[in-house]
């Protein structure tokens, strides 16, 4: 296996890495290289920050590893290689019936990345996270292949666990039936942020999402889009036209003005009275992956993403958040509110009961100054920072964040005792060190 000298950065293009990348055409050779040559593995790189990232050092690209090996229609199980993408996954079994229980908001997002952060989709409210719905993960630790069941402290320390127990090789996912291969969407608008919550706190839709104006102040504050969606079945033409992104965008694309005009012209094509749409599905679960290249927009410089979780209780809390948000002029159109339930599958997986905020801002001093302090205000909250998002946190608090966080370094201590597995958000965060 070649090791090969590459540059490369998390999806905001703000952190950046160089080093040896070696990229497996088959399990064989995956397993030669963790015990030759221990390195942290990688996906798509769809993680916004520095999780898979590792300056200086070796990774390996398991995008190649991505076969789907085995499926029962009887239970929905699937047996699928790491490397394997999950918008793939529904291409090809929604026209079957079946979906992947848990979809991120991007479908180049692959199963062994899928795992290592414990996503949530738009359905957490009901279906919980990813690794609630993962029957068996087979793991390599120096060379050998570990199988792991979910009634084990190793299968907690590997859902959202970033990769430091071994490399994600394979896994059996329980898919979810569903109705066809297209979306009933009803779209609501959301007049402040009280109606916002209400409207989310009230949804019995299978998957829900709100879009926020995070540039609305005063009386419309915390104003946007309520989606909620339900799978169907029948034709609908396949509108999805892909576009690339041929140039980083200069500075001035995302100023204020800029951002202030998109919002209200997004929020304005919705009627008052509300829509209801029929959609492909990846138009629903995926809707910026029709735009390669899409965080060029943000420029040269890149962007970082700021998503937190907050109790229930929070909620006022949150609200003070996004007024210094409106207030800063710093926020992209990119802004996300959804209502969370408490499922969660590992030890530092991000989900708890309540409302998480997502918002994307262009990578200037001001925004990295903001970043911080709306994560020392979560911290205060009793909320959470997601890794999958995270390039800023300090760590200093992160054991009050993730309480069970001595037991995950107990697991990985064991499973990885010479580190070899770290990354750079790892170090960073200083998540392997007793805090």
């Amino acid at each position: 296996m070649i090791w090969k000298p590459s540059d490369y950065a998390g999806w905001g293009r703000a952190l950046k890495a160089s080093g040896d990348v070696a990229r497996p055409e088959r399990r064989a050779q995956a397993q030669s290289l963790s015990a030759q040559t221990p390195a942290p593995a990688m996906g798509m790189r769809r993680s916004y920050g520095d999780a898979a990232l590792n300056s200086g050092g070796r990774m390996i690209d398991m995008t190649r590893l991505d076969r789907m090996t085995g499926f029962d229609p009887a239970t929905g199980l699937l047996e699928v290689e790491a490397g394997a993408r999950i918008g793939d996954i529904a291409a090809a079994f929604a026209p079957r019936g079946w979906l992947p229980a848990v979809m991120p908001g991007t479908g180049f997002a692959t199963v062994g990345g899928c795992i290592a952060q414990d996503v949530h989709g738009k359905n957490h409210h009901h279906a919980g996270s990813f690794g609630q719905h993962v029957a068996a993960i087979t793991l390599l630790q120096h060379g050998k292949t570990v199988e792991v069941s979910p009634d084990t402290p190793l299968f907690r320390a590997t859902l959202g666990g970033l990769g430091q127990t071994g490399i994600i090789l394979k896994a059996v996912l329980r898919l979810m039936p569903c109705k066809g291969d297209v979306m009933m969407v009803t779209e609501r608008r959301a007049e402040d942020w009280e109606e916002h919550l209400a409207l989310l706190d009230g949804s019995t839709a299978s998957y829900t999402v709100g879009w926020l104006d995070a540039t609305a102040k005063g009386a419309t504050l915390g104003r946007g889009i309520v989606e909620e969606g339900e799978t169907g079945a029948g034709l609908v033409k396949n509108r999805t036209r892909f576009r690339k992104v041929p140039m980083d965008a200069p500075h001035f694309a995302l100023a204020a003005p800029v951002v202030r005009a998109f919002n209200a012209a997004y929020y304005n094509r919705v009627p008052a009275r509300g829509r209801t749409l029929v959609k492909p599905i990846g138009d629903f679960f995926f809707p910026l992956d029709k735009i390669h290249d899409w965080n060029r927009l943000y420029g040269k410089r890149g962007f970082h993403q700021f998503q937190c979780v907050v109790p229930l209780a929070a909620a006022p809390e949150l609200r003070t958040m996004l007024e210094d948000i409106a207030a800063s002029g710093l926020a992209s159109p990119l802004a996300v509110l959804k209502r969370m339930g408490p499922g969660r599958a590992g030890y530092l997986s991000f989900p708890m009961e309540g409302y998480t905020l997502a918002i994307d801002f262009p990578n200037r001093d001001l925004a990295r100054a903001l970043i911080l302090r709306l994560e020392g205000r979560t911290a205060d909250a009793g909320g959470r920072l997601y890794f999958a998002k995270d390039g800023l946190g300090t760590g200093a608090r992160i054991g009050a964040m993730y309480p069970e966080l001595a037991d995950w370094q107990a697991e990985v201590a064991r499973a990885d005792p010479d580190r070899h597995l770290e990354t750079d958000l790892v170090r960073r965060l200083n998540l392997r060190n007793a805090q």
